[in-house]
Parts: structure tokens; C-alpha cells; sequence
């Protein structure tokens, strides 16, 4: 099992940055993919990035690659997301999320966490 809880979210105009935390918990932290996924209201939730266990391998969508950055810390279990240059379309709910799986592009979680608000404003 492994326990996740994100922080990091907030109000920010267009333009800025935030930081996004994921703290795990559990056994095995540094073997699981780590991820991100957002939702948007009315929309289904939906990938934004992915980084294996090693942190050596990260995968991102489109829509947000070469704004979005994910890494990871297995010595004290923690995954980031560092979100720059940040749109109003970015504006959802931000989910952590470990996966078994080892192909970041077809990410399939595992275990979640409880969601941290974005807000951007413009």
C-alpha cells in the first residue's frame, strides 16, 4: 500500500509558477512510477506527467511539455511537479498517483491521492 498527499496548490495569475508536492507513504516507494493527472471541472481526468522509479525516464503531455517539469526524491519520498509559464487552461484539480507499471506513456495508477486545487487566473 502506498499513501499519498499532495500540497502545493493555489490562486496564481498567468505567467507564474507554483510547485506542486506529492508525500508518499508505504512500502516500496522508489520501486512505483510516479505520476501526475488533473481534472478540470466538467472534464475527465487526464495525464500530465510521469517520471520513472529511478527518475532517470520522465514523459509528459503535450500540453504541458516544455512548461512542466516532474522529479522525484526516493530518499525522502517525495515526487514534484514544477509548473512555469502557467495558462488559465491549466486551471483543475492536481492528482498524485504511483503505478506498478514500467511504460510511462500508457501510466496507469495504482494508488491516488486526495487532489490539490490549481487556480490560474488571467
Amino acid at each position: 500500500q502506498v499513501q499519498l498527499v499532495e500540497s502545493g496548490g493555489g490562486l496564481v495569475q498567468a505567467g507564474g509558477s507554483l510547485r506542486l508536492s506529492c508525500a508518499a507513504s508505504g512500502r516500496i516507494f522508489s520501486a512505483y512510477a510516479m505520476g501526475w493527472f488533473r481534472q478540470a471541472p466538467g472534464k475527465e481526468r487526464e495525464f500530465v506527467a510521469a517520471v520513472i522509479w529511478s527518475g532517470g525516464n520522465t514523459y509528459y503531455a503535450d500540453s504541458v511539455k516544455g512548461r512542466f517539469t516532474i522529479s522525484r526524491d526516493n530518499a525522502n519520498n517525495m515526487v514534484y511537479l514544477q509548473m512555469n509559464s502557467l495558462k488559465p487552461e491549466d486551471t483543475a484539480v492536481y492528482y498524485c498517483a504511483a503505478s506498478w507499471g514500467s511504460d510511462l506513456s500508457r501510466f496507469r495508477a495504482n494508488y491516488w491521492g486526495q487532489g490539490t486545487q490549481v487556480t490560474v487566473s488571467s
